[in-house]
């Protein structure tokens, strides 16, 4: 046993490191949701994999018979866990979860939600937000980008009360940035005109 007090990877890295397969879809997805680097895609590859190997155990069990006992609790608990997250359906069943893909937790982070709902303009404005302490979830401030968002929390995100940005004239807001934008296109043009030398009559 190692020193309790160490921190370990919650994530699993790729054994090649250098495979164009893998790299280019990851690279997208950094692109694509503002992602920090690619530890962060590896999170949520790791996350998706742990589910898909318990739902993967638990329908073999399953398929011994009926599922009763701890079997019948532990899949009941990983169900309503995905289901208290928005990653799935109420009505899902464990053949659901290996449905699931790597896209289904990047948007469920906390930096994805504050783009989506309209408190910030970009995916790496919305990362800047929130580690700047401008957003809050159910009135609590938040400062983790990957912080997963719980579905009864979705309609709580909001910019954090002692903020700058909670004032609504503030430049940075979203609002105040479209509306600046489009006085800018609609301004009329200012024709220059030169000093021209008087002609005699």
């Amino acid at each position: 046993m190692g020193y309790p007090g160490k921190n370990r990877k919650s994530y699993e890295t790729p054994k090649h490191p250098w495979q164009a397969a893998r790299i280019e879809p990851e690279v997208e997805l950094v692109k694509r949701y503002g992602l920090r680097n690619k530890r962060e895609v590896w999170k949520a590859h790791s996350s998706l994999k742990k589910y898909r190997e318990l739902a993967r155990k638990l329908l073999a069990e399953g398929a011994k018979g009926q599922l009763k006992g701890h079997i019948k609790t532990d899949s009941e608990n990983i169900l309503n866990r995905l289901k208290r997250y928005g990653l799935l359906k109420t009505d899902a069943g464990l053949d659901d979860i290996l449905s699931l893909e790597v896209t289904s937790f990047l948007e469920r982070r906390l930096q994805t939600q504050v783009h989506k709902q309209g408190l910030a303009n970009t995916m790496k404005q919305a990362r800047q937000f929130i580690v700047h302490g401008h957003i809050s979830v159910g009135g609590r401030k938040i400062t983790i980008p990957g912080y997963t968002v719980p579905a009864n929390e979705e309609l709580h995100l909001d910019y954090y009360g002692g903020s700058a940005l909670s004032n609504e004239s503030h430049a940075s807001r979203p609002a105040q940035v479209v509306k600046a934008i489009a006085h800018e296109t609609t301004k009329p043009e200012t024709v220059e005109t030169k000093n021209e030398p008087k002609m005699e009559a």
